[in-house]
């Protein structure tokens, strides 16, 4: 019996590139989908608005843990932590643009560019810390000396100082 080692559709996915290509287009649907529905329930959800205190913490929170997604999956390759980060907030800063269409208060406080702005600078200084915490790791690993023996393996010399 065959096993089958993708889910359906995944040849179609393939056409995106790599890894951190899909991961940031799942996490920017997941970041738009989000984004619109707390902004449909703050906007058009009157009975609710005892409660926004809360659900602006619960969509903040839900914002944060799909955004942390690439940062946790490409933490020891910056490269792609910083490409995927900036697919998915050029995808939700995309539907900024669309909503704010529809919601005419959006581009008062900020534009899409400021929002994908702000998403490439916090993903930027992510890929940083993470690029910097490789470095220091693999500073800290030990490492083999070119020749394959290390120094400790290395016969002492019978020559006396004199």
């Amino acid at each position: 019996m065959a096993v089958r080692s993708h889910l359906p559709g995944y040849g179609e996915l393939i056409s995106f590139g790599g890894a951190g290509m899909r991961t940031g287009v799942y996490v920017g649907v997941c970041l738009s989908l989000t984004f619109v529905a707390w902004l449909v329930v703050a906007n058009r959800v009157p009975a609710l608005s005892h409660f926004a205190l809360q659900r602006n913490i619960a969509a903040a929170a839900l914002l944060a843990f799909f955004g942390m997604i690439p940062v946790l999956r490409f933490h020891a390759m910056p490269g792609r932590l910083w490409a995927s980060g900036a697919i998915a907030w050029l995808i939700l800063s995309l539907c900024y643009r669309v909503l704010s269409f529809f919601f005419t208060g959006l581009p008062e406080r900020y534009s899409a560019f400021q929002v994908f702005m702000l998403g490439a600078v916090v993903y930027t200084i992510a890929a940083t810390v993470c690029w910097i915490g490789t470095v220091v790791w693999r500073m800290r690993a030990p490492h083999a000396v070119a020749g394959g023996a290390s120094h400790d393996s290395i016969p002492p010399s019978n020559h006396r100082m004199s």
